[in-house]
């Protein structure tokens, strides 16, 4: 059988067809709800309506997905779990831990995506050797999204330095723009902070944020790291509070910002506007990251649900986001990579064959990380301990970086 220009083994036929066969709606709580989100949201939906399995739709907003988790509890605890949720690192994990996740590993196994989830993926897709979740694309955190125009009026180049990032950010100032749009919410002010850190050092980033050592959270260079952050800060405008990202990429994307620190996602929104890498709009990795990467995966994992048509409807979906043709279509315009290592980069822009190089040279490097501000590196206890220090130290409660260095150690001690 042949789908898609791919080969299926007969045992993975066979399930497919048995899947579609019986298969009912499925619904599926996200919070894709951005204009580049929801378009690209809207590739999977018409997947499998074309396999004959309707869509019921459950978006939560929120782009860090807390909200979803808590809609979420809400429903396990009533004990209607959804089809399938969106759902990221330590957070699949945990409920799987609660028993409460479906077994993906027969559709798994028929099609082979063993050999080609890469491993650091496949630490949050399975538990206990069985396969709970689905993964959709591969979304990189480190990245800068600069409007090119505002760049070429600072006469400076890419920076990719912190000292050249700087006067970037000056020279966009003197031209009198907000050179920096941000939102001010938690995982925000973390994504920006990841980078600072990662910036810093892959060995110190690894030793602060996936090993939690007290000694690299609590210490000098960690201090520096807030003092970069506290800087930053003089960069947003006044109205920054509670602004969602993809409004702050707006910013960006109609000159009323120069940059935005921001995931791949971020690029979704350009391209839903009409903007063309390296005409309207420049993507560099945040400067001194270069070679290493960030990264989150969104997945869906599967909840325990009664019946052989739902169980075959979470298998048809499972397959269908895991089909090397949607995986393309899907992350040309989300904005991220596939979670497959077999996809070709033919369909990608400048920005997305950037991203999936990059990936590929940072997991043959061993500087491959698990996103601490998108739950990739550590449990959620931890994340949220240093979202509540990193959000103070930018909205100036420290007195200094070394403060906030002391105050995250600190922190992260109790959440442990």
């Amino acid at each position: 059988m042949r789908l898609f220009g791919k080969t299926l083994t007969a045992t993975a036929a066979l399930v497919m067809t048995t899947s579609l066969a019986l298969a009912e709606d499925v619904e599926v709580l996200h919070w894709w709800t951005s204009g580049g989100e929801a378009a690209a949201l809207n590739v999977l939906k018409e997947d499998l309506a074309s396999k004959g399995i309707g869509w019921v739709d459950m978006p939560v907003a929120g782009g860090g997905g807390e909200a979803a988790m808590t809609a979420l509890r809400a429903r396990v605890t009533a004990g209607d779990p959804p089809t399938a949720v969106q759902m990221l690192g330590f957070d699949i994990l945990d409920w799987a831990g609660e028993g409460a996740l479906g077994d993906l590993t027969e559709v798994a196994t028929a099609e082979g995506w063993d050999a080609v989830v890469p491993t650091a993926l496949q630490a949050f897709s399975k538990a206990d050797g069985k396969w709970i979740a689905a993964p959709v694309n591969v979304h990189s955190t480190n990245w800068v999204w600069i409007n090119k125009a505002a760049l070429d009026a600072t006469g400076l180049g890419e920076p990719t330095t912190w000292e050249e990032l700087v006067a970037v950010l000056d020279k966009m100032k003197e031209n009198g723009i907000t050179p920096l749009g941000h939102g001010g919410q938690a995982w925000q002010d973390a994504t920006v902070f990841d980078g600072i850190v990662l910036g810093m050092g892959t060995d110190f980033y690894k030793a602060a944020f996936v090993d939690l050592d007290p000694a690299a959270l609590g210490g000098e260079q960690m201090a520096e790291a807030f003092n970069r952050l506290i800087k930053l800060r003089t960069y947003v405008d006044d109205n920054f509070s509670g602004r969602d990202w993809n409004l702050a990429s707006a910013m960006v994307i109609n000159g009323e910002a120069g940059m935005q620190m921001m995931g791949d996602w971020a690029k979704g929104e350009f391209l839903k506007a009409g903007k063309v890498p390296g005409t309207d709009f420049v993507c560099i990795r945040f400067p001194g990251t270069q070679g290493a990467v960030t990264f989150n995966s969104d997945q869906f994992a599967m909840f325990n649900v009664e019946g052989d048509a739902a169980k075959a409807a979470q298998g048809a979906m499972a397959s269908a986001i895991m089909n090397p043709t949607f995986q393309s279509a899907f992350n040309v315009v989300k904005g991220s990579v596939p979670a497959r290592t077999d996809v070709p980069n033919d369909a990608f822009d400048d920005c997305g064959k950037k991203g999936m190089a990059d990936l590929a040279e940072a997991n043959t490097s061993g500087k491959l990380f698990g996103s601490m501000a998108h739950g990739h590196a550590a449990p959620a206890a931890v994340k949220n301990a240093t979202y509540d220090v990193i959000t103070a130290a930018f909205n100036g409660e420290y007195a200094d970086g070394a403060a906030a260095a002391a105050a995250l150690a600190e922190a992260v001690a109790a959440a442990q």
